[in-house]
């Protein structure tokens, strides 16, 4: 359910009707104190993707740190367009048999400064478009951990569209839709533990499987070429989640307040819950471990934010810390070479967090959200499973078969001389690192060879 805070009183032709929040005033007004918060929350949102770049940058490759960065600011540029252009109205316009939303906002045709009673009667649209936009644009720069130093721009840059416009889009107007026949079936996620998080960390899966393993995976050239720039990450990350999850009420009211402090209480729980299994199984704590911990449990309490209490957030904020350790520890062990363990973090943790939220929402603290099973309505949770069970699925397959389909006219995967020199250098000509400055890793390793991570 995409109603956090105030509901509208009433609804235009295509979309389903939405629950009104107890003892509100029905009225079509802009509130200058929403409006100023989404706004805020929109550029802490929008910090976000670039943060990611940092703390992708810092976990790959030095001869891969510029290009996993520019990465990330790329496709937030280009979904911004495809978002303004036809993701939009296909994700938030009337739906058409809840299954896609229809062109009536192409170009953004009527999108002003008049609210949407479908899904603000207080926030301009144009504002809601914007918000949402970030969302948006995170989603897939997410994917790029999976297959980090080893993919043509290029054809990077049209997986994006093409992922955008088939995958993210219809799932986004599944759940986030008033018509959408997922949100019709009683699925909530509250800022995109499915959206965002679940689609992402599944696609990401299909992404390794396709462009395959790295030429080399083995030795200490693979460890995190900047620990600080993680950490960078991990704290930009953390901030900008506030407007992710908080924002998402698209209220100044009790429900944001609410998803503010179940976020940091998650995102605590599950770092420091990585690093005592960190500790315990390989004898001391890990900076970076901790760091991806963090966001594990932010990955996880994004679902359930507006509809948990602040005790219930940590635990599923311990939970998730542990439970993407022991698959990230697992995917280890395997052949699929998921550079960034995308998937540990955000496909099991929002998968978590989207069951959680089936355990532990309560109306008491989210009156126009559904009780979970611990509060007396099981069927919630198996509601969620089927909408983790859906999106999974579908988001797998359709990455799949995109990126199949894309290799046939744009080769997907650079070649072993490009991938051994490292994409700053071979699809940019620019690095973050000058090999000859003084204090230069490579300046001091003249034996060190183009198979090297």
């Amino acid at each position: 359910m995409r109603f956090r805070g105030r509901t509208a009183p009433s609804l235009r032709a295509g979309y389903a009707e939405v629950p009104r929040r107890p003892g509100l005033e029905e009225k079509m007004a802009i509130d200058t104190g929403d409006t100023a918060w989404v706004i805020t929350a929109t550029a802490l949102v929008m910090l976000m993707t670039p943060a990611l770049g940092f703390f992708y940058g810092g976990l790959v490759r030095r001869k891969n740190l510029v290009a996993t960065i520019v990465q990330c600011l790329a496709i937030f540029s280009v979904v911004s367009l495809v978002w303004a252009i036809w993701g939009y109205t296909l994700t938030f316009g009337p739906s058409v048999d809840g299954v896609i939303g229809n062109l009536s906002k192409f170009m953004l045709v009527n999108v002003g400064a008049a609210p949407n009673p479908a899904y603000s009667s207080f926030i301009p649209e144009l504002l809601y478009f914007a918000f949402q936009l970030k969302f948006a644009a995170i989603t897939p720069a997410l994917i790029i951990g999976a297959f980090a130093g080893r993919v043509r721009f290029k054809s990077l840059l049209i997986f994006i569209v093409l992922w955008t416009t088939l995958i993210y889009v219809p799932i986004a107007m599944w759940i986030w839709n008033p018509g959408g026949w997922l949100h019709l079936f009683g699925v909530v996620d509250f800022a995109g533990g499915l959206v965002v998080h679940t689609s992402a960390g599944v696609s990401a899966v299909a992404a390794a499987i396709v462009i395959g393993r790295r030429s080399s995976v083995e030795g200490r050239e693979n460890r995190p070429n900047n620990v600080p720039y993680v950490i960078l990450g991990t704290a930009l990350l953390w901030f900008g989640w506030f407007g992710f999850n908080a924002g998402s009420a698209l209220a100044a009211d009790g429900v944001a307040v609410n998803a503010l402090v179940t976020t940091n209480l998650a995102a605590a729980a599950a770092g420091v819950s990585w690093l005592l299994v960190d500790w315990i199984r390989k004898g001391r704590p890990s900076a970076v471990g901790m760091a991806v911990g963090a966001v594990c449990g932010l990955a996880a309490v994004t679902p359930a934010a507006g509809y948990v209490s602040a005790s219930d957030s940590i635990i599923i904020g311990l939970v998730a810390g542990i439970f993407s350790n022991y698959v990230a520890n697992w995917r280890a062990r395997t052949r699929l070479d998921d550079s960034l363990d995308v998937f540990a973090c955000h496909g099991a943790g929002g998968m978590w967090g989207t069951i959680a939220t089936g355990l532990f929402a309560s109306t008491a603290i989210n009156a126009a959200g559904p009780n979970g099973l611990f509060y007396g309505n099981p069927h919630q949770a198996l509601v969620q499973l089927f909408g983790v069970a859906v999106v999974a699925v579908f988001a797998f397959v359709g990455t799949y078969v995109l990126l199949r389909a894309i290799n046939l006219f744009s080769p997907l995967r650079v070649g072993p001389a490009e991938e051994g020199k490292g994409l700053d250098a071979a699809e940019f000509g620019e690095e973050a690192y000058d090999p000859g400055f003084p204090g230069s890793t490579d300046a001091a390793r003249p034996d060190a060879t183009p198979s090297e991570g």
